[in-house]
């Protein structure tokens, strides 16, 4: 009888409610504490584009006035937005942003993808060269090397003002980061198995690639495409440096018409702003799902 009774109270002081009312109390606070310091580095990153935004509808005598108001003393106003619409001549600037970016992308992303292929698949020592090479190239700034290769393509070879140009560079910068990261997924993420298949039945490398390889690769692809074409998208540094007529601006370059030598229009500046950003937050928030899952995907193999 002691026996049971001992195996009893045992059983009742190693029971998984003890054990859960103990740990989650403590995990509670873990979480509310966790809770309470993503939800403080949330604001410290919303609050610039917040107040971007709320600005964007005052006038600007009330936003050097109390740029954190909500609203201004002369009220809200779209006015800013039309206004900037006409003046920074967005649908043009527009184009040339989507077509910039648009064959940016498309062009890292099929180039990319295929020479991770080659250096994965390959195993030579020349694909290894070429993929250290490649990650070496990560490490150097591009400000080291902006003044010769605009005096290069400028000066030798006249090739600025042109939007190929920029789309020419634009991915030769962004494929090295491209290879590793479809690299990491290539070597553990497609089983070497299914491309042996396809090739018994009569698959040529280039069939496999893109029939059987390319698709697989659907969640680091997502991830470079946001990735690239928000970095295409909102650069400013180099489409500077190539494209100076007018009638070429992307929108970010666009935006710089609304300051002056001696002052500026912050509430026109404020929602070109907006309308620069809008088109990518879209497109973000199509993807985030797969951007998320090609991230994690990436990391981990």
């Amino acid at each position: 009888m002691s026996e049971q009774t001992n195996v009893t109270s045992a059983n009742i002081s190693s029971s998984p409610k003890a054990a859960d009312r103990v740990g989650g109390v403590n995990k509670l606070i873990k979480d509310i504490i966790i809770y309470i310091l993503l939800t403080i580095g949330a604001l410290f990153y919303l609050v610039p584009f917040f107040m971007v935004i709320i600005n964007s509808f005052k006038q600007k005598k009330d936003i050097i006035k109390a740029p954190m108001d909500l609203i201004g003393a002369s009220g809200m106003s779209i006015d800013n937005y039309g206004k900037a619409f006409k003046q920074m001549e967005f649908m043009k600037a527009f184009g040339n942003s989507l077509f910039i970016t648009g064959l940016s992308t498309l062009a890292v992303i099929v180039l990319s993808s295929m020479v991770a292929y080659y250096i994965v698949r390959a195993n030579t020592n020349l694909a290894k060269v070429i993929f250290a090479l490649m990650i070496s190239s990560m490490i150097i700034p591009f400000q080291s090397i902006m003044i010769p290769l605009v005096s290069i393509y400028g000066a030798n070879l006249g090739l600025l003002n042109h939007r190929l140009s920029l789309i020419f560079m634009h991915t030769g910068f962004a494929m090295s980061m491209s290879v590793f990261m479809y690299a990491g997924f290539l070597k553990s993420g497609v089983p070497k198995s299914l491309e042996e298949a396809a090739y018994i039945d009569g698959c040529t490398k280039m069939q496999t690639f893109r029939m059987i390889v390319f698709p697989l690769l659907k969640p680091t692809t997502a991830t470079l495409v946001i990735l690239n074409a928000m970095q295409f998208w909102n650069d400013y540094l180099l489409p500077s440096l190539v494209l100076g007529k007018k009638p070429l601006y992307t929108l970010p370059l666009s935006t710089y018409s609304f300051y002056g030598t001696y002052s500026s229009d912050y509430g026109l500046i404020m929602a070109a702003l907006v309308l620069t950003l809008l088109p990518i937050l879209i497109l973000y928030f199509f993807l985030q799902k797969q951007i998320i899952a090609g991230m994690v995907a990436g990391a981990v193999k």
